[in-house]
């Protein structure tokens, strides 16, 4: 008999494993081993005819939840079952967090083990955690999993509620949450300020001066003794200066005449200032400040850097990563405090051990920061880990060493200088004593190149000095609208603000970007035309579930829940039930809410006039009424921001009077028009006929504006596609042309075989590429992009059955691993570094039970004839009893498993 440990991932799994005395069986859940019903084919077919089982909690039975087993975990729990009959104990070692506690619930309810459980919990996954969780393990607390719960539902209630509104007013598909929708609204504010943004310009001076054995820089800050207005100046509202602030504005002109009357005067320094400054280490990395540093730094995804960051801790690299808290243990301490010492020298180490105090409200999932693990630290170079676990965990023990390390003790120099009425500055800084700089540097991978950048030296000078002037420029500028979010400054507003929990935003980031709400663009959170639908009509039908005061509120809420200070089932009665619930609010406003205003946008800045509306097949513009209107599709690749008066007028001028000519192609005699379609901007070759339903088209390349193409632009476009040659293998044409996602080669295959396409490379030119070059490109594994073809993350192995490749692809919704047409979805708890080819195999045999393609499914019914007609009566009778049987049984499992869950959420009530 064993002692059953059960974990959520294989490789948490393994890792556990190594340091577990014998007599002890680890197995995976995989993660949650039940939930809600996702679809109408999950909830059990005794209820799908009523009408909560829909929603999946009955409101009407005190927020009964439905949990089902989905259909890819009932072999997993089936393998459970069979481990928990060899077991003398059973303890559940899931992660400590409230979603680690809900789990091992579950899986206390489906098992029902007779034996004793415990439940485990531990911070990393070390020899040393891991021996000390053994002797304090304790039961499973029910606060946590009530507040996880309560979150669950309350979640569902709001998009199962909201959702079929949105589709019934919007467009079909959509979703809202609690926040989700909220951090949609914070994006489109930030675009409606962008819209609303009026520029100002300003110009000033800047000069470069010599002194002794130094250049410096200098610019202008006032004249006559009157500030130079700089951009913090401007009213964003109007473009103007803002009332109140008395500053010389200067234009062009009147920024050439300064030039002219201070060329060739004398310069001198007028004062001098020093002063002494300190610089303090951040604390270590919570679950938000490492998302926001991996973002800026390593421009990783909030969801990437989790799933890297869970890789690392299931092989006991760093600590669990979904906490709040900044703490660090006295053990953590020391053994940052060695690292100081032996790499950097004791005079790097801070006088007394740094403790930092948690500030975020609530914070509570779990009780150390993230930081490399053990009692010792292993320095990144020791861990054998590469790529982005090893620029993830460098990040991590850098942040973590650092935060152990002295202050930076730094001097900021200024230096004033005239020249007759004018008044310039140049400003630097000194470090004395670089500290922590050392170890880490927020923003910069190169600590040594960011102390660099970060000491800006300044001449030996002193009052009196006249330096001389070497060169002075007259300087434009524009003032800028609010930058758009990145993900790195929304996870940094959503903690601000307290939305949600640090440990969810990788998730609602990724689906508000799934969903078409959000446009990832360079690193900046864009907002489509959808996500201003929908957010105008939250905030005007329910503007509490979009206003930020009113969802940290529910946070704090909820939080209180998993201490006992607020009961779950009134809160949850409250907000859905009643006229004053969110169902009655939804039936209330169904009926108020006019589906055509619902579907068209308000933007800052365009006419009366002109709408944009959101349609069946995209967002359009619409101008005019009745008979005389007339609509235009936005291309796909337009953001808001670009919907300005200028591009309106192209796509309605187009519309209305058709495309403009660009000339007459100098071979065929064509007109080559310029194009606005459904991708953008292109140029065609002739008017469309019955005769040439398609003339030749080529998409503008990326950037380039229509008003740019000249005639030999335009016939360059057009020579696309190029034949380079026929193929070696098959004869057949190969040849380069542009696409929607950029130039590209084609290898013909003929014979109804699919066409054989690789992208070009960045250094590649599609007008000059040779045949050579483009066999090179072929011969390449190709890389797939998008749902249906998607990012190759890593290569596995060969399947044995029939040596094609297995990878793990980047999907729509998650990373899956992938042979031929069978794809399996990775669990939140798997991670694709640390999936290996046997875990895949087992994955895709679990699949592929489940998966057969129309081919063997008729093969397999024509065999299933030919034995029904060999088959004797006495055989047909045995299988359809034993059909019978196996139906009556999983009928009674199904309804013993609901009552199960019933008496259990009675017990809980």
């Amino acid at each position: 008999m064993s002692t059953l440990v059960i974990v959520e991932s294989p490789t948490k799994a393994r890792t556990i494993r190594n340091f577990l005395p014998t007599g002890y069986r680890v197995e995976a859940s995989m993660g949650h081993v039940r939930d809600l019903p996702q679809s109408a084919s999950d909830i059990p077919e005794e209820l799908k005819k009523t009408e909560w089982a829909k929603l999946g909690v009955n409101v009407d039975a005190d927020f009964e939840p439905l949990y089902i087993v989905p259909d890819d975990k009932k072999k997993i729990v089936r393998e459970l079952k069979a481990a928990l009959k060899g077991a003398k104990e059973v303890i559940l070692a899931t992660d400590e967090d409230r979603e680690g506690e809900s789990i091992s619930w579950h899986l206390l309810q489906i098992l029902q083990p007779k034996v004793p459980i415990k439940r485990m919990v531990f911070h990393e996954i070390t020899a040393e955690a891991i021996k000390s969780a053994l002797k304090n393990c304790r039961q499973i607390d029910d606060r946590l999993v009530h507040a996880q719960e309560t979150r669950r539902i309350l979640d569902r209630l709001v998009g199962y509620t909201l959702s079929p509104l949105l589709w019934k007013k919007i467009k079909w598909g959509l979703s809202a949450g609690r926040v989700q929708s909220v951090a949609v609204r914070l994006i489109v504010n930030r675009e409606r300020e962008r819209r609303a943004f009026k520029s100002g310009s300003f110009w000033d001076l800047k000069a470069n001066l010599y002194a002794p054995k130094q250049d410096f820089p200098v610019q202008l800050v006032a004249v006559g003794g009157k500030n130079v207005a700089t951009g913090k100046d401007f009213d964003e509202a109007t473009g103007k200066i803002a009332k109140g602030r008395k500053v010389l504005l200067l234009d062009e002109a009147g920024a050439i005449a300064l030039k002219n009357r201070l060329n060739g005067k004398v310069w001198s320094v007028s004062n001098l200032d020093e002063r002494p400054a300190t610089r303090k280490p951040s604390p270590p990395f919570t679950t938000s400040t490492l998302q926001q540093e991996a973002n800026r730094k390593l421009r990783l995804s909030a969801r990437d850097s989790m799933r890297v960051a869970q890789a690392l801790y299931e092989q006991g690299f760093i600590t669990y990563m979904r906490t709040d808290s900044v703490h660090l243990s006295q053990q953590a301490i020391a053994a940052a405090r060695q690292c100081v010492t032996t790499m950097y020298g004791s005079n790097f180490l801070s006088k007394e051990p740094r403790q930092y105090v948690t500030k975020s409200k609530g914070a509570q999932e779990a009780h150390e920061a993230i930081r490399p693990a053990g009692e010792t630290f292993r320095t990144p170079q020791e861990t054998g880990l590469s790529g982005r676990e090893f620029a993830l965990y460098d990040l991590i023990w850098k942040r973590t060493v650092a935060s152990q390390m002295a202050d930076a003790q730094l001097t900021m120099l200024s230096v004033q200088l005239t020249v007759e009425d004018a008044l310039f500055r140049a400003s630097g800084k000194r470090i004395d004593f670089a500290g922590f700089f050392r170890a880490y540097v927020e923003g910069s991978d190169d600590p040594d190149a960011a102390l660099e950048e970060k000491e800006v030296m300044l001449p030996s000078l002193k009052v009196g000095d006249h330096p001389v002037c070497q060169e002075l420029n007259t300087v434009g500028h524009e003032t800028q609208p609010p930058a758009r979010y990145t993900e790195a400054a929304l996870v940094k507003m959503l903690e601000s603000e307290g939305i949600g929990r640090p440990s969810t935003y990788a998730s609602i980031i990724g689906t508000i970007c799934d969903r078409g709400y959000v446009e990832l663009v360079n690193n900046a959170l864009i907002p489509t035309f959808t996500a201003f639908a929908v957010t105008s009509l939250l905030e005007e039908h329910f503007p509490n579930l979009v206003d930020p005061s009113f969802t940290s509120k529910m946070e704090q809420t909820l939080d209180d829940i998993s201490t006992g200070s607020v009961e779950w089932l009134p809160y949850l009665k409250k907000f859905y039930s009643g006229e004053q619930g969110l169902s009655g609010q939804v039936k209330s406003r169904d009926s108020l809410i006019d589906g055509e205003s619902a579907r068209t946008v308000r933007l800052e800045g365009l006419d009366d006039d002109v709408k944009v509306k959101i349609g069946k097949f995209g967002a359009y513009i619409q101008v005019g009424d009745g008979d005389r209107t007339v609509n235009s599709s936005i291309p796909q690749n337009f953001t808001p921001s670009d919907l300005v008066p200028d591009k309106i007028e192209l796509l309605l001028k187009q519309k209305l009077e058709g495309p403009d000519q660009v000339g007459i192609h100098p071979e065929s005699n064509e007109p080559i028009f310029m194009m606005m379609g459904q991708y953008g901007p292109y140029v065609q070759l002739g008017q469309a006929t019955d005769a040439v339903p398609k003339p030749k088209r080529a998409s503008l390349p990326k950037g380039m504006q229509p008003e740019q193409v000249t005639l030999d632009l335009a016939v360059k476009l057009l020579a696309l596609p190029r034949t380079l040659g026929a193929h070696p293998d098959t004869g057949n044409r190969v040849f380069v042309n542009t696409g929607r996602f950029g130039p590209y080669v084609c290898h013909t295959k003929g014979n109804g075989d699919k066409d054989d396409n690789r992208s070009l490379k960045s250094t590649d030119d599609p007008y000059t590429i040779t045949f050579e070059r483009a066999l090179e490109l072929l011969s390449q594994p190709k890389t797939l992009r998008g749902a249906a073809a998607a990012k190759v993350l890593k290569t596995l192995g060969k399947h044995p059955s029939d040596d094609e490749a297995i990878e793990i692809l980047d999907g729509k919704y998650g990373p899956y691993v992938k042979h031929g047409k069978i794809n399996v979805s990775l669990t939140k708890e798997q991670s694709v570094e640390a999936l290996t080819l046997e875990e895949a195999l087992s994955m895709l045999a679990s699949k592929s039970g489940k998966t057969t393609s129309k081919r063997t499914k008729a093969a397999s019914s024509e065999t299933k004839k030919t034995t029904t007609k060999k088959t004797t009566t006495k055989s047909t009778a045995t299988k359809a009893t034993t059909t019978k049987n196996a139906a009556t049984a999983t009928k009674k499992k199904t309804t013993t498993t609901r009552a199960a869950a019933t008496k259990t959420a009675a017990t809980k009530k």
